[in-house]
């Protein structure tokens, strides 16, 4: 396994190229945000050369990316304040973001061809644990082959993984030069302390620990062709039950592949003592009475979670698999409801409850929650002006069961970002049918 050295060349810091109106100083967080912990968001976008003779021209790169970023800074101004220490408010004073440029002793390709998840924080210029009360960092980094990459980290208490999505976005229309850049469309919307109004968190009450030792995290590519015969197989089959029944969705079918393959290859490892949970993040944007803008900024989105049962399951893997499609459909479709967003307004937060009732399963491993959350359809392939990125990282954090999914570049697969417990992990990604379902030739990666 090859050791990625990146070196920090300089240093800056980027300030909004017009300060922020006095009205506007403070950011107030909303219900959602002071749930969220303070870590990152990580994203990275990597560019080859144009071609093998012709490298990228850096310094006008680099240049373009520090003037367009202070005029993003301007319209995205709580990114450039700092936090506060009482979990409810941005400072947002403009003291700027870091901006760092830095070196790789190898080539792109060396990454995109067997990325190395436990390296890609290299690329990124923030501690993702989040132990500074910076809100965004952005790393420029030069490969030996004339490529580069575009890393950001956008701290989780401010925004969900779409606000930073639309951040790049906006972004790169900058960069780019295009008007469209400062349209109504892309300009962010700072409305979720509004809708998700903030609340007295010592009334909330701590987050539940769950135990995190010797966690992975691996990268696999689904073949979409051969998820989709999959879900044709178990539409054809629950039809002949219910007529009713409609196809699984592309992630109902494969968030219940990962359940099944994972429950089916860990017997043994003390499986008679666990009982599952399974959880879902959830945009909810569209969801709220009216609905919001893509663009609106901050943590507009919750995960919601209940009980695995598979009592009634015979034993063998096929009925635990439709078991399990059938309530990751109520899952799903519980989502949908204007219920669930109203509670929140309230704020009374399910996923909270459920992890504070069950604290004590969760600390000895007895309780078992499947995390998923999607990026798919979401615009992570951004082009700047010099071209698509070739793959864009979205390495998850190292939360035990968490499945991040995303779709790659050619659009014919989706990245499977999972991190589970070491010992879990060697089973699940040792199962023959899991593995069917991979796309040649990496079919995982480090």
């Amino acid at each position: 396994m090859k050791i990625i050295e990146v070196e920090v060349v300089s240093t800056s810091t980027i300030k909004p190229s017009s300060p922020t109106p006095s009205h506007l100083r403070c950011h107030q967080l909303s219900f959602i945000d002071q749930l969220c912990g303070h870590t990152y968001n990580p994203s990275v976008l990597f560019y080859p050369p144009e071609s093998e003779n012709e490298k990228l021209n850096v310094v006008e790169i680099s240049k373009k990316l520090k003037q367009s970023l202070s005029d993003v800074l301007s319209c995205y101004y709580p990114l450039a304040g700092r936090l506060n220490k009482n979990n409810s408010f941005v400072d947002c004073n403009d003291e700027g973001i870091p901006y760092v440029e830095a070196r790789a002793n190898c080539n792109i390709s060396d990454i995109i061809q067997n990325p190395i998840l436990h390296q890609l924080h290299k690329f990124v210029p923030l501690d993702l644990s989040g132990k500074v009360d910076l809100l965004l960092g952005v790393q420029l980094t030069i490969f030996n082959c004339g490529g580069i990459a575009i890393g950001s980290c956008i701290s989780h208490k401010v925004g969900d993984g779409l606000s930073a999505l639309m951040f790049t976005k906006f972004w790169a229309a900058m960069v780019r030069g295009d008007e469209d850049g400062k349209s109504k469309m892309l300009m962010p919307h700072f409305v979720s302390s509004t809708v998700f109004p903030p609340r007295d968190m010592s009334l909330v009450g701590q987050g539940v620990d769950i135990p995190m030792k010797n966690l992975v995290s691996r990268r696999f590519v689904i073949d979409c062709s051969k998820l989709e015969a999959y879900r044709e197989k178990y539409a054809e089959s629950d039809k002949l039950k219910d007529p009713q029944m409609r196809r699984p969705s592309r992630l109902e079918a494969l968030s219940a592949l990962i359940c099944s393959r994972f429950i089916a290859a860990t017997k043994g490892l003390n499986a008679e003592k666990r009982r599952y949970a399974i959880a879902h993040a959830f945009n909810l944007r569209p969801r709220i009475d009216p609905p919001l803008l893509e663009n609106s900024f901050g943590n507009i989105s919750r995960t919601i979670i209940q009980h695995l049962d598979l009592t009634s399951c015979c034993g063998d893997d096929s009925t635990t698999y439709s078991h399990i499609v059938k309530q990751m459909r109520d899952l799903m479709s519980s989502g949908k409801e204007q219920e669930f967003v109203k509670n929140l307004q309230k704020g009374i937060d399910q996923t909270s409850n459920f992890f504070k009732e069950h604290a004590e399963e969760f600390a000895k491993g007895e309780l078992v929650s499947f995390n998923f959350t999607s990026l798919c359809r979401f615009p992570l392939y951004e082009d700047f002006g010099w071209g698509k990125p070739s793959w864009v990282s979205t390495n998850p954090l190292p939360y035990k069961n968490l499945i991040v999914f995303a779709d790659n570049d050619s659009g014919d697969g989706i990245q499977a970002y999972v991190v589970f417990e070491e010992e879990d992990m060697a089973r699940f990604e040792s199962d023959k049918e899991f593995r069917s379902f991979l796309s040649p030739p990496s079919e995982s990666n480090y």
